[in-house]
Formats: C-alpha cells, structure tokens, sequence
C-alpha cells in the first residue's frame, strides 16, 4: 500500500531556477550540478550525522522530504518501508527512467575524525549511502529545473534497507515500477533504471562501469554437524564432531577451487566456528556459519547443492549428522550490456574519457539494486570517491569504521544522475 501526496507545487521558484540559467544564458549539467553542490554537501553531512538502520528510516525519510517537497514532483511514501517515489513529468510526452539512491546506514561505530561524524552510537553511514541519497536530490533539483525540457518522466527512487533488509524489493512489491498513464492516456514505462555506488578505493571522481554480471549474488550458510558428546580423554567413546567440522571447511575450499569454472568464479567464506565448553569436554556439536558469492545463477545453484552433498557425505563417513541451512540473500547484480554502454558513453561525455574505465572484472559484494535490474534494463556505475591525499588502493574501505568519503565527488554524481535521465529520454547535454 502507498500513500500517494500528489503534486508538491512550490512558491519557491528560485529553488530550481537558479540552477537552470545563469544571466540568461542556459548552462551546462557539470555547472547545474555546481550550483547545487552547497545544498548537497549540507544535506549528505546531516545525513551522515542521524544515521539510521534498515527499512525503517523516519528522520531520514523527513530530510529527504523537507529538500523534495516544493519541487513539482508527484511524491508517494510507501507504507510497508520508509521509502519515497518522487515522479518528474515533463512537458512532453515520453517513457520514464528510474534514478535510484539508497538511504541505510550500518550496524557499526564511526572511528573518523570529521566534524560531522555519527551521533548515533553503534550506527555509521560507512557505505556511502548519505553521498548517494543527497546525489539524488541534487539531481532531483537540476531535473525539475529542466521540466519543460524533458520529454517523458523520472522517476526518484529512494530506498531503504540496502544493507541486507531487501529495500528494493518491498518498493518492487509496492509497485514501484506500475506507473500511471500521462495525462493525455498515453504510456510511459519504466525503460531504464540507473544507480550510483561510491567508493573509497576509486580515484575520486572517476566513473566505473562493466556491462554484465557486476556484483555477485550474497547467501548464508549454517552447518550444524550432531555428533555424541564425552569425555576428551576418551574419544574413542565419543563421537567427536570438531574435526569433522574441520574436515568440512577444508572441503568447502577444495570444492571452490576443484569443482567451480574459474571463469565463472564463487566464493565460500566461513566466518564462525561455534562449539565447546571447556577444554576436557567434547561437544555433542559444532555450528558453522558463512557467506556464499557467485556472479551466475548457475555457479550460485552450483556451490549450493555442493555444500549440501560434501558436509551431509562427509558427516555420515565419520556415524554423524549435517543439518545444512541456506539463506538465499540478493541475486547476481547483472547490467545490461547496451545501457552499460550507453552509461559508459554518458559518462565520457561529461567527464572525459581520462576519468571513466570499463572494469575488467566484477565485485563480489551484493547489491538489492539487483531485483530492480532483474526487471528494468539498466545499470549501476561506481563513483571514486577517495579521500584527498590517500592512495586509493589502501584507503579504508566501504564498510569500514574508518571510512571517509570525498565529498568533491558529488557534483560529478549528481551531474551523472542528471545526464542519464536527460539521455535516456533522448535530451542533448548542453
């Protein structure tokens, strides 16, 4: 269920105005985002300062509003998370673009030394999600400003609940992409989505794209093997289930290595080994515990129904039992191929060949952008956004507690966001 709010007329016209001329010549997107880059860093630092957690983000959902309410958006805040679905229509009939941006923060604390650093405890944005929300506002703005310009719709999708809560895929079943007739009774699909991701370990600035699989697939796994508890002098009267569970992770890594293309590559990770309570006991069992990664539905049903055979097999040659339990979590993040392009095209247009790269291989971190991209051809491109004076390459990290993104980076993210929706609806860069 949503909550439709309508069209948000605004009396402040000066507020998109201002950045669709200047001295009463037109200006060009780089410079449009410019003109908003002020109101971006504000908001992007207020953001990072309220962090919060999963598909339930009020105060941020509130900012986002007090920046979009007076631009002439159709606005709808979906009921079953704290997501937004903001619709430009332009004067002219046309398709829609989707632009989306996610809003979550991480479970973690912040070890930065910004002024603007969480004032939450145990709650950092340490993936970048306030740069790409406050990117998408911007380019909410610059877009409004060119309405008369623009020949269909963009459609502002501001997400909750990236960061493994499925976002994406309750503003999907909320029915995000079912968007009404124009005016007129003509249709206006969805036929292209585009999403932004930042990163600390890119030059700042720079713009990466791949077509194809881009980000891996992300599942769990939880093996518990049962075997007979007893005392550690006598094993023999015992059925020891620790190195069994050893036996297994071994076999977990000579699965990924000996049974999986390396051309169609997985990942298995075991994270935790849980048994045992003193050192004379041996434990009735052993819980592991995991991350699956794949970059094909193919190796990800591969490496599940392998997991299952090798830890149940392996358990019953030592008189034991394997309870296998796996989480499916995101799907493969595939771009297409021709909006891959497209984007890459985009992308050197605005910046310069020098500051755009195909990437030669894809990330094995997951994305919920993925069910959008299951429906919509589309892409996600990442954004450098390395601190001034770090190499790139030993910056800490997305996810990391002491993570910090350059902020410079958002005139080109939100001049990015503005010239895909510009392009796909068939508008020349100016």
């Amino acid at each position: 269920m949503c909550l439709p709010l309508g069209m948000a007329k605004s009396s402040e016209t000066g507020s998109t105005d201002s950045v669709r001329e200047r001295h009463g010549a037109p200006v060009g997107v780089l410079e449009q985002a410019s003109d908003v880059f002020d109101q971006t860093v504000a908001l992007r630092r207020n953001l990072h300062r309220w962090p919060e957690l999963g598909n339930d983000l009020p105060k941020t959902r509130e900012q986002v509003m007090e920046q979009i309410q007076h631009l002439p958006l159709d606005i709808t805040l979906h009921s079953t998370t704290s997501g937004i679905a903001a619709m430009l229509t332009g004067d002219k009939p046309g398709p829609t673009v989707l632009l989306r941006g996610d809003m979550d923060a991480l479970p973690m604390p912040e070890d930065t030394d910004i002024d603007f650093k969480s004032n939450v405890d145990g709650m950092m944005h340490a993936c970048g999600h306030d740069q790409h929300t406050a990117m998408l506002v911007g380019a909410a703005k610059v877009l409004s400003a060119r309405k008369s310009d623009i020949a269909g719709r963009v459609l502002f999708m501001f997400q909750p609940g990236e960061e493994g809560f499925g976002g994406a895929n309750y503003m999907l079943d909320e029915g995000i992409l079912d968007v009404p007739h124009l005016a007129d009774g003509s249709e206006s699909p969805v036929t292209g989505a585009f999403a932004l991701h930042v990163s600390t370990n890119i030059p700042n600035g720079m713009l990466a794209i791949k077509g194809g699989p881009t980000m891996a697939s992300s599942d769990t796994l939880s093996i518990t093997i049962t075997g007979r508890g007893g005392h550690a002098s006598s094993p023999h009267f015992a059925l020891d289930p620790v190195p069994v569970a050893c036996e297994i992770v071994q076999a977990l890594q000579i699965m990924v290595t000996r049974r999986l293309d390396v051309f169609d590559p997985g990942v298995v990770t075991v994270t935790t080994i849980s048994a045992g309570t003193a050192s004379n006991v041996i434990p009735e069992s052993v819980v592991i515990k995991g991350t699956i990664r794949a970059v094909s539905e193919g190796t990800r049903n591969k490496i599940h129904d392998n997991i299952r055979r090798l830890a149940e097999t392996i358990a019953a040659a030592h008189e034991m039992t394997a309870n296998v339990e796996l989480g499916w979590g995101y799907p493969v993040t595939v771009n297409d191929a021709d909006f891959a392009d497209f984007a890459f095209d985009v992308a050197t247009a605005l910046v310069g060949d020098k500051a755009v790269i195909k990437m030669p291989a894809p990330v094995m971190g997951a994305e919920d952008f993925s069910y959008v991209l299951n429906k919509v051809p589309g892409s996600m491109m990442f954004l450098g956004a390395s601190p001034d004076g770090v190499d790139p390459r030993t910056a800490p990290p997305n996810h990391s507690n002491r993570a910090v993104f350059n902020e410079a980076t958002m005139k080109n993210g939100v001049a990015m966001y503005t010239s895909m929706a510009l392009r796909h609806l068939g508008i020349p860069l100016s």
